[in-house]
């Protein structure tokens, strides 16, 4: 088992257009940094791992909303008169949500499509404008789809194994600050399940589950950060993880066992 893990930042990465082949440009950044280092790793070590911002998954696949073009709901106008944002985001919030879970003012939280729960389901504002059209941006529709196509194309130029994760930012109950997360992956597992391994003692663990891709999503976010720091994708080398193929929803938790709702 590694005691070490690297994270890359991979530089070079033009602001990203709709229709994009974000595949080809990130292939094209990971050439880059593979002349100098290479990918050779010890044999039976873990795959690297890609992790993808978000935003630039959805601006590669059109994602955006001009908001010049909506018309909100009358529904979309009741939750934005009780949490106090402009009706137009509302309304867009609303396509990608299941569930309204907390609104106050300020604040709107919600069960999204995919399963999980955030702030906003997902649609953003920031750094999505540079031309001054009042837009946003939505979330990938398949995120765990957009990572297996690009993990396919990656591994077919590369001819390397790959896991990729798609990381947004996300809060937590209880806990202030955004965090990296993993809302689509391939290549890796979600959560790995330790029960029954042993501990130092010999100790049997009872109820120990593993976000393994939201620690590998929020390591890389250091690097990704939140703002003006231009690095859309980082390579991790040297995260140990099960070999196994999972699913971004495998880490949402059932409803039934969500005690915050």
């Amino acid at each position: 088992m590694t005691s070490l893990i690297n994270l890359i930042p991979l530089t070079g990465i033009p602001l990203i257009q709709p229709g994009d082949d974000l595949a080809r440009i990130l292939g094209d950044a990971l050439e880059a940094f593979e002349r100098p280092f290479g990918f050779g790793k010890p044999a039976g070590s873990n795959p690297d791992v890609l992790v993808i911002a978000q935003k630039i998954v959805s601006k590669a696949e059109g994602r955006y909303v001009d908001l010049a073009e909506i018309t909100p709901s009358a529904r979309a106008l009741e939750v934005a008169r009780q949490c106090d944002k402009d009706p137009r985001v509302i309304e867009v919030i609303l396509w990608d949500t299941a569930e309204i879970v907390r609104l106050r003012p300020g604040l709107i939280i919600v069960e999204h499509q995919l399963g999980f729960v955030s702030a906003n389901a997902g649609v953003d504002r920031s750094n999505v404008a540079p031309d001054g059209i009042d837009r946003v941006l939505r979330l990938p529709e398949d995120p765990d789809r957009s990572a297996a196509a690009i993990r396919s194309a990656l591994q077919a130029r590369l001819g390397v194994d790959l896991g990729v994760i798609i990381a947004d930012s996300h809060g937590r109950p209880h806990r202030l600050g955004t965090i990296g997360v993993a809302i689509g992956l391939a290549g890796l597992p979600g959560v790995e399940d330790w029960r029954g391994r042993k501990d130092l003692y010999g100790y049997r663990l009872q109820h120990t589950e593993v976000g393994v891709a939201d620690q590998i999503a929020s390591a890389a976010t250091l690097l990704l950060g939140q703002a003006a720091e231009a690095i859309p994708a980082v390579l991790v080398r040297g995260a140990v993880f099960e070999k196994r193929s999972g699913s971004a929803r495998e880490i949402n938790r059932p409803k039934d066992l969500d005690l915050f709702r």
